[in-house]
């Protein structure tokens, strides 16, 4: 029998060909709430893939993003995100990914994250190292954070009252910039590979980090909540970082939080 990485590479492979026969067909969106944006694509992939995880791991809990998983006596649990990134999929933006992620007893010991339009497939074990199609994967060398690329995410609603427009200006200004992809497991996997130095967030879900997490620290880098103690699937927030830079982005971070900014916010001039 394959191993549930083995398995979960399989499934992973057969929802991102669905999600990716969805989004050539430019597939309508709805709401979910207020804000948040749902299509028949994430629908479709949740359900093949809880329907082949029930199948090949009948014992499993599985907590799926749009609700279509169990609970369970095991200590086993699946973290599933059919599609991480659905407002770009929605507009056409191709920027997304399936992701999934194994616990066992409280610990995370496996996790794929999968770009179907990439055909990008980030895979790692506990204690076994993280991989990009099969290549081993270590994170970015960069030892100054002014030397950095790093990348976060913005809630789909209350954007008005997020705080991390702060840290969003002086992170712009402190490194060589801030990306904002829009999928928070490709940011978290591309931490793992070096193509981002760090990556930061308030609010997301369990299975939007579950795979990513284990991957950065696979690859050699850290993650913590952004105060610098231990994170947990539930936790406020997430940092990761390469490991070198940590203590100073913390440190820039915890300056933050006490509302001393090293750089003040430009005065708009009005244009004509």
């Amino acid at each position: 029998m394959p191993s549930p990485l083995e398995s979960a590479v399989e499934i992973a492979h057969e929802a991102g060909a669905l999600l990716r026969n969805y989004f050539e067909r430019r597939v309508q969106f709805e709401l979910k709430g207020d804000f948040d944006l749902v299509t028949v694509a994430d629908r479709a992939s949740e359900k093949l893939i809880v329907e082949r995880l029930t199948a090949l791991f009948p014992d499993h809990g599985i907590l799926a993003e749009e609700g279509g998983g169990h609970n369970s006596a095991s200590e086993y649990r699946w973290y599933v995100d059919p599609l991480d990134g659905t407002t770009n999929f929605a507009h056409g933006y191709p920027v997304f990914n399936v992701t999934l992620a194994l616990e066992k007893a409280g610990e995370l010991i496996a996790g794929v994250v999968f770009d179907p339009f990439r055909n990008e497939l980030f895979t790692t074990e506990r204690g076994a190292g993280a991989f990009l199609n099969g290549r081993r994967i270590h994170v970015s060398r960069a030892t100054k954070l002014n030397e950095c690329l790093v990348s976060t995410g913005f809630p789909s609603r209350r954007r008005h009252l997020d705080v991390n427009i702060h840290f969003y200006y002086q992170l712009a200004m402190a490194t060589h910039g801030v990306r904002r992809g829009g999928a928070a497991a490709i940011d978290l996997a591309y931490v793992a590979c070096g193509r981002l130095d760090g990556y930061w967030e308030f609010g997301l879900s369990p299975w939007d980090m579950a795979a990513g997490k284990l991957l950065v620290e696979e690859a050699g880098g850290i993650c913590t909540d952004m105060k610098g103690s231990p994170h947990h699937l539930k936790s406020d927030a997430i940092q990761v970082n390469n490991g070198l830079v940590h203590d100073e982005l913390i440190g820039l971070f915890a300056a933050i939080f006490r509302s001393e900014f090293a750089y003040s916010m430009p005065t708009v001039i009005p244009v004509g």
